[in-house]
């Protein structure tokens, strides 16, 4: 069954709805059949297909994988339209698409606790290769995923292609940016939170003038009523096909639970603490479920620890951070502030007093060519005031500044080798580099940060918006690229240099829209900032 056709069986409108089709590498991926062997038999995918969400994969070890799926025939009821009981699910990994020279294979069980979700920690693999995987269950076959393993431990690779994204929201437009991304044959993908937002949903769909059901119209609160957001999120094509194309490492940031949450504090007070700590439990419970990332055991209850850590050889390492679960509530209220002296605050903390030792413990111990932290909110300061005053964000790292500076004085004092942070939420493209001091624009530069834009929140940005690559923005003169579109991140990553470049779609509002590159930039092995192409 077409992309077209399964998304408006879902949604229960066939008139109102057209995807773009599979293309390229993810359309080899998604049909890849040979009907002499039963494991590639399928029947096309009909009302009782259980892999309307689709499969992925992520987390990769030099020797392992996660491999993720979730059984639903009817993705926009709690658990997914599927009975309330264990169901066998198969699985195997090849070496090529066609599943010729067959890897691994082995079966485990979807149980209804965990909403159908399957998550296979395979080893066993060779470090540093190309996989492809594909579950059964119920009699029929899923769709083929692309995935790969990390380089060995003590090797040197010469390059690694990485993108990221964040900030998905689906009423606000097409996941047209995801489907280019998917064509972009990364070796991983990051997701640096906002995969999901928890609001209600219009009847009309939003932006993208889908009717949806009415269970859909109400916040995310309950387990069932998160399952089911994911349910729609997942059932995305475009979406589909970034997760069949690459590995991913994910993190959340605020949405996955409520805007703005921080700590054991809901938003403005609008939950009591209690309820509010529930909530997180159910939204940490669906995040995991529906996403494919290790953990040391299924997520139960409002604490999760996933800030964790990859190396790709001695060339990169990603430390993926948590800076909602362990941080302080915002400062003076939240919101953009001028004059707030409690964000000043030494004994303020972003990630908490154990994340932070551990990211300084490793940042200090490492060997690797470029140190990334992959997280969620904006490092680099950000004054939206052309005034003398300035005006920032409580909810950024600019509320937590003694936190800020505990981590970039901190990499600066360990000498740490290339640091690069990773940045989602902010809906704008930034290129910026990592400073002791913000105020001074003479003091030494640290590392850099690059900050993606939105996949489609936000609606379809402007091109008008911005500053071109290799400027300086006269408030914020650490600030050397922005701009104000959707799209995602591409980094060419070699032993010589780190070269970002910013991919961007003009518009959401409809399907169909081109990429290009608006700005590329490059960091260089031990030359601290940025450089313009």
């Amino acid at each position: 069954m077409n992309d077209d056709r399964r998304l408006a069986r879902i949604l229960g409108d066939p008139s109102r709805r057209t995807f773009l089709g599979l293309t390229g590498a993810a359309m080899a991926l998604a049909f890849t059949t040979n009907l002499a062997d039963p494991w590639t038999a399928r029947s096309g995918g009909g009302d009782g297909y259980p892999f309307q969400l689709g499969v992925a994969s992520g987390d990769p070890l030099p020797h392992g994988v996660i491999l993720w799926t979730r059984l639903a025939v009817r993705p926009l009821e709690p658990l997914g339209g599927m009975p309330y009981g264990r169901i066998k699910v198969d699985w195997e990994i090849a070496e090529d698409p066609r599943f010729a020279r067959r890897a691994i294979r082995g079966s485990t069980w979807a149980a209804p606790e965990y909403g159908h979700s399957v998550h296979v920690d395979v080893r066993g693999l060779r470090p540093c290769r190309e996989y492809f995987y594909r579950f059964r269950a119920c009699g029929e076959i899923s769709p083929v995923g692309r995935t790969k393993t990390a380089p060995a431990v003590r090797s040197s690779p010469g390059r690694l292609l990485m993108a990221f994204a964040s900030c998905a929201s689906w009423p606000d437009g097409f996941y047209t940016a995801y489907r280019h991304l998917a064509n972009e044959n990364a070796d991983v993908i990051l997701h640096l939170g906002d995969y999901i937002y928890e609001y209600g949903i219009a009847a009309s769909g939003g932006t993208r003038n889908t009717p949806v059901p009415d269970q859909l119209r109400v916040q995310c609160d309950t387990l069932d009523r998160y399952r089911i957001q994911y349910g729609l999120y997942k059932s995305d094509p475009d979406l589909q096909a970034a997760h069949q194309s690459a590995p991913w490492i994910v993190t959340w940031d605020d949405h996955e639970v409520l805007d703005n949450w921080a700590g054991f504090a809901g938003p403005g007070g609008e939950v009591t603490p209690e309820d509010f700590l529930v909530i997180r439990a159910n939204g940490f419970r669906a995040y995991w479920e529906n996403l494919p990332m290790r953990l040391p055991r299924p997520v139960d209850g409002p604490d999760a620890r996933i800030y964790r850590r990859f190396t790709f050889g001695d060339l990169a390492e990603f430390n993926v951070l948590d800076t909602r679960q362990y941080r302080d509530d915002q400062a003076c209220g939240d919101g953009p502030r001028h004059d707030c002296a409690e964000r000043l605050d030494p004994a303020r903390t972003m990630l908490g007093a154990q994340q932070e030792k551990w990211l300084l413990d490793g940042l200090g111990a490492t060997g690797a060519r470029w140190n990334v932290l992959a997280q969620q909110i904006a490092m680099c300061q950000l004054d939206d005031d052309p005034a003398p005053a300035q005006r920032l964000s409580m909810d950024m790292w600019d509320g937590y500044r003694a936190a800020k500076e505990r981590v970039i004085n901190g990499m600066a004092e360990r000498r740490v080798s290339n640091p690069v942070v990773l940045t989602g939420d902010f809906h704008n493209n930034v290129a910026g580099e990592l400073k002791t001091n913000f105020d001074d624009p003479a003091s030494p530069t640290v590392g850099v940060e690059f900050i993606g834009t939105s996949i489609s929140s936000g609606g379809n940005g402007s091109a008008a918006i911005g500053l071109p690559a290799g400027g300086s923005d006269p408030v914020n003169p650490h600030i050397r690229f922005s701009s104000y579109q959707r799209g995602y991140v591409a980094c060419d990553i070699t032993r010589a240099r780190w070269q970002t470049d910013f991919k961007v779609v003009p518009y959401v509002d409809r399907v169909g829209a081109p990429v290009s590159t608006r700005g590329s930039l490059v960091a260089l092995n031990g030359v601290p900032g940025l450089q313009v192409l």
